[in-house]
């Protein structure tokens, strides 16, 4: 696990959402797949946070003993 990977992941998943958000935009989007996509989106970021979240944790907690 490594925090930059994590990082880069949710920049990719914010131009995911970007490009969902563009496309629902549109005269005539295909709603049944952007919210989809919206969904999946919403469940890679909420994973994401919380690797990232774990990852500082422990990180506090090596500190803590090695203190």
């Amino acid at each position: 696990m490594n925090i930059s990977n994590n990082i880069s992941t949710l920049q990719t998943n914010q131009s995911f959402l970007n490009s969902t958000a563009k496309s629902i935009e549109k005269s005539s989007p295909d709603l049944a797949k952007d919210m989809t996509n919206l969904m999946i989106a919403e469940d890679v970021h909420a994973v994401n946070i919380t690797t990232i979240k774990t990852q500082n944790e422990m990180m506090g907690s090596l500190l803590d003993i090695k203190a």
